[in-house]
């Protein structure tokens, strides 16, 4: 955790996965691509808070940043793009929020994989959904990882 003491806290995160993903579904709903990229990770943040503790990271993988960093950013913007397309302008409301993936804990921080969202859309109608894939949460703040949803 010393590597990160320095650096800011994590921007834009809410107090627990349900408001995180409540923010997330006002986003899609609004269509609004300024908010849901504020909700996921920077560059900057993954660089800062995330990178230094991952395997991958490790002088012996040889994987760099811009490499590592380049392929999660694609996938997750191209993600994104079509859960938007699939979703967007929709209305839900959020019943429950669980991960059904692995949960890995870091020394700093904790990502939670394949989060599925329980909503009722505009009929009342129960469904779950996957709009974004993982969740970080550090220093008591939650945000989207990455928009990657595997299917």
């Amino acid at each position: 955790m010393a590597s990160c003491s320095s650096s800011p806290l994590l921007s834009n995160t809410h107090p627990s996965p349900e408001a995180l993903a409540t923010a997330v579904l006002g986003a899609f709903e609004r269509r609004d691509t300024i908010a849901l990229n504020g909700l996921v990770l920077s560059e900057e943040e993954f660089r800062a808070h995330v990178w230094p503790e991952l395997p991958a990271a490790r002088p012996e993988r040889n994987l760099p940043f811009w490499y590592v960093w380049g392929d999660l950013r694609q996938k997750s913007d191209e993600s994104l793009r079509r859960t938007l397309a699939s979703h967007g302008g929709r209305r839900y409301a959020l019943v429950s929020v669980r991960a059904a993936g692995e949960t890995t804990r870091y020394p700093s921080y904790t990502v939670s994989r394949e989060t599925v969202l329980m909503v009722r859309d505009e009929s009342g109608a129960a469904t779950e959904l996957r709009l974004f894939g993982s969740t970080i949460q550090k220093d008591g703040g939650w945000k989207v990882f990455s928009y990657v949803v595997d299917d």
